[in-house]
Order: structure tokens, then sequence, then C-alpha cells
């Protein structure tokens, strides 16, 4: 009877993972198949199909939405912000997994309210604007960086936290001051936690439509999101070449994702064991 139960609970929660899945699935299928399909197919957004498939809209895409420019301001900002945040993230995880203070404390809920409070768009564009920073690529960088800092500094402190403090005394004692300690000797233990919050942090930054639209003026610094924009302005019927756009979008950080999946869950679950 108890076995009955597990497995009819065992069922039903299938049930509910195959239902969340083509919710998913579905809008994917959508895109893809769409992006294949001709003016008037893929304006029916159906799963179907399509008649002839149609691989140069891609071509054709790639020639008027300027994707190549884009890819290259994407790979520019993401590549920046993911290398910035992570280093960041990683020295002050460092200090608030070892200086057990109220100075460490009350950073580690600076950064939990980062988490928390919501994005100012207006008061961040005057910021900028006062920097001298509008519209430039530096100025979006760090937006990127402070947004996703909080976030990616919990999952170091938790990784951190569990490398023993005796390897700091021991190299204390080597004469081996506290740049020299992280760098040489805590950087290099970090190795699987880096790739699990470089993923992430790419991922969060390539895929990002909002804050390019919001932040980046100049259409010559354009990232592959906004191309979607600007090509469904022009071409708003043009369904086809609008799926098209998308997936050429998705498939770099697509790519990255499937090398780097073992690298996340291994990070995932060595700062959960370790904390």
């Amino acid at each position: 009877m108890v076995k009955r139960k597990v497995k009819l609970k065992l069922a039903l929660l299938e049930i509910l993972i195959i239902i969340f899945s083509l919710i998913i699935i579905i809008p994917l299928l959508i895109m893809f198949l769409g992006s294949v399909k001709n003016q008037v197919e893929a304006a029916q957004l159906t799963i179907s199909l399509p008649s002839t498939w149609h691989f140069e809209n891609f071509a054709f895409v790639i020639e008027t939405g300027k994707i190549i420019g884009s890819f290259f301001n994407s790979v520019v900002i993401t590549g920046s912000a993911t290398v910035i945040g992570v280093c960041c993230a990683a020295m002050a995880a460092f200090v608030i997994a070892r200086k057990k203070t109220n100075g460490g404390e009350n950073l580690y809920n600076y950064f939990f309210l980062g988490m928390i409070a919501p994005m100012q768009i207006i008061t961040t564009y005057l910021m900028l604007n006062v920097l001298h920073l509008s519209g430039s690529f530096l100025g979006i960088i760090l937006i990127y960086v402070s947004i996703n800092l909080p976030f990616n500094t919990f999952l170091f402190t938790s990784f951190i936290s569990g490398i023993p403090k005796e390897i700091d005394e021991a190299a204390n004692v080597d004469g081996c001051g506290i740049w020299r300690l992280f760098f040489t000797i805590i950087m290099p233990l970090l190795k699987p936690v880096i790739a699990t919050s470089s993923v992430i942090f790419a991922m969060n930054v390539w895929n990002d439509f909002q804050l390019p639209l919001y932040f980046l003026s100049s259409p010559s610094k354009y990232t592959m999101p906004l191309t979607i924009y600007n090509f469904y302005g022009k071409y708003f019927s043009n369904w086809n070449y609008v799926f098209a756009d998308m997936v050429l979008t998705a498939i770099p950080i697509l790519i990255v994702y499937l090398i780097a999946q073992k690298y996340i869950v291994a990070g995932m679950t060595a700062g959960a064991v370790k904390g």
C-alpha cells in the first residue's frame, strides 16, 4: 500500500514535470520552426513543420540586421563584465568568509540588500551622465557588474567558507601577504565555483535586453538582443526573420552553457556540501 502511494506520487510528479517542460519547449519549437518558415507560416505561431525549409532566412538576417557587429559588441560587454564581476565577487567573498567580525557581517548584509533592492533606471542614468559614462561600453559593463555581484558573492562565500583557515595561517607563517595568499593559493581552489559563476554571469549579461536598450544610445554599440528589437521594428510582419534573429542570438550562449554545464553542477554541489 505504501509502495503504491509512493509510485502514485512519483507518477504525478512526472506528469507535472512534463507539463512544465512543455511550457518551455513549445515556445522554443515555435521559435526554431518559425525561423525556417516563410512569412505566412511563421506568422501563425504554431509548431507545425514548414512546407518548405527556408534556411536562407538566417543569411538574410545576418546581412540585414548587422549581426556580426552586434555579436562583437556582446562579446566585449559580456566578457568584460564577467571577468570584472567574478574577480570582485571572489575578493568580496573572501573577506566576508574570513572576517568574522561586525565589518564582515555588515558587508554580507550590504550585498544581501543588493539582491532585494530594485534597480532604479532614472537615477542610474543620471549618475552615468554625471560620470560621463552615458552611452558607453564601460558604463553598461559597470551596471552589469553591480547587478550580478551580490548573487555571485554569496556563491563564492559558500564555497570559501568550506576552505580550511589553516591554509591561510600556514601561508602567513611562510610570509605570504594577503594579495599573494588570495591569488596564488585561494584562487586555484575556486576553479569549480569560478566556472559556475562565470557561466551564470555571462548568461545574465548576454541575454539581457532592457539595459542595452536604455543605456546604449548608438546603434553601432547595440548588442545581439537589440538587433531583434530593431529588426522587428523594421519588419514587424516578418516573423520568420525575427525568429531567425532570435535563434542566432541564442546559439553562442547556448554553446557556452552546454560546454560548461558539468562545471556549473560541480560548482553548485561543491559549494553546498562544503558550506
